[in-house]
């Protein structure tokens, strides 16, 4: 296992430990193998010529890669260039009032989406709504799940499509996709499930998850940036975001990006060998980190569902310490965490995702997102639990000293 901690300039210094894997992924040496040995094929795979159909061979056995780690069919998978642009491409069809979708116009336009979804699903949504798009947002409880109920309420005759993530990406939890799957199936309504933060982590399978779309980043799972993949169920109706030529089935045009393909499926094939053991570990992991913040810091919050999770991450609010101020003492110690959205950090307004889980506001600036991966150890574990609670206790102390209490 090849460890994606490095060393300061000088040896005698800590190691730096990274713990921020739900924002991205160092690259996997099997994938930084495939991408190497795939750029001597410099072709277009739109040319008929023997360089061109070299790069057509490479993003059709990637493309079959892909589709067979969730269950899908090759034809089923749209390559994009990254998971925002794939929930933006699906969301953007509820504007279409023309051609395959058809279905999407007139009365029937609606969208229902929840309070905790990914930034770019969130406004997106906002941009619908302000086009005349109807568009509700589902609550969740205080552990980050769905409320199926009050969603099932919203799907009316007036909602063409209900966007729901697998995993949120701020606090771990799994949503019960299946369900709000059942309630779109009884009211004849597309679903759209960002699984950016899944795939690659638990099992994944379109038909039993029982959606139409289905969003995955390659970045995640420890393959490069600025790929991603698409899922589209044969036979619903597709409007692309991106027009111009014939690339992709007519779904996305562009020249496709064959080292990123490439890099994309050599990801899911080392997340297939590896994921079974890795997930067993980071339970334990998790575990070993969740007892010893609660043996060593009083007074602290986990936020999100503690069983029903991605087990890699844990998100914990510490009452009276900032969280800005935990990652800049902990980065001083050479750990990097977040406080959040990788896609958000430059917001200084709390998490909407701590709002929506109606998490006490003396917790809402406090919390910080340990995201761990497989080259994460024990020994990464405990150096957190070393420095961790009297960093929290420093911060606490000022606060009380500056009548922040």
């Amino acid at each position: 296992m090849v460890s994606n901690r490095h060393e300061r300039k000088t040896g005698m210094e800590q190691r730096r430990i990274y713990l921020d894997h739900n924002a991205t992924t160092p690259l996997h040496p099997d994938v930084r193998r495939a991408m190497t040995d795939a750029m001597k094929v410099f072709g277009n795979p739109s040319s008929l010529h023997s360089h061109g159909r070299e790069a057509a061979d490479l993003v059709a056995e990637s493309r079959r890669e892909v589709a067979d780690f969730i269950g899908a069919s090759p034809r089923e998978i749209v390559f994009v260039g990254s998971g925002s642009e794939a929930n933006n491409t699906v969301l953007a069809a509820l504007t279409c009032e023309k051609g395959a979708c058809a279905r999407l116009r007139g009365p029937q336009r609606g969208l229902v989406t929840t309070a905790i979804e990914h930034p770019c699903v969130m406004e997106t949504a906002k941009c619908l709504a302000a086009r005349g798009i109807p568009v509700s947002f589902a609550p969740v409880d205080d552990s980050g799940r769905v409320e199926v109920d009050a969603l099932e309420e919203l799907v009316d005759d007036s909602v063409a499509m209900v966007s729901v993530m697998l995993a949120n990406n701020e606090t771990g939890t799994l949503q019960d996709v299946r369900a709000v799957s059942e309630v779109c199936r009884s009211r004849d309504v597309l679903l759209h499930c960002d699984a950016v933060q899944a795939v690659g982590k638990i099992p994944v399978d379109v038909d039993e998850l029982g959606v139409d779309f289905l969003t995955i980043s390659a970045h995640k799972i420890y393959g490069p940036k600025g790929v991603g993949a698409l899922y589209v169920r044969r036979g619903v109706p597709f409007c692309p975001l991106i027009r111009g030529g014939h690339q992709e089935d007519g779904r996305r045009a562009g020249t496709e990006n064959v080292l990123g393909i490439v890099g994309l499926a050599a990801a899911v094939r080392a997340r297939r060998a590896e994921m079974e053991e890795e997930h067993g570990r980071m339970l334990r992991l998790r575990h070993r980190l969740l007892d010893g913040i609660e043996a060593r810091i009083p007074d602290f919050r986990v936020n999100g569902h503690r069983e029903r999770c991605i087990p890699a991450a844990l998100n914990v609010s510490f009452p009276g310490a900032e969280g800005e101020s935990i990652l800049l003492y902990l980065d001083l110690e050479g750990i990097e965490v977040s406080t959040g959205s990788a896609c958000a950090s430059g917001s200084l307004d709390p998490s909407h995702v701590l709002q929506a889980m109606r998490i006490p506001e003396v917790c809402l600036h406090g919390s910080v997102r340990i995201s761990m991966g497989r080259a994460t150890t024990e020994e990464d574990i405990d150096r957190v639990l070393k420095v961790l609670p009297p960093i929290i206790a420093r911060i606490r102390g000022m606060s009380t000293v500056n009548g922040r209490e």
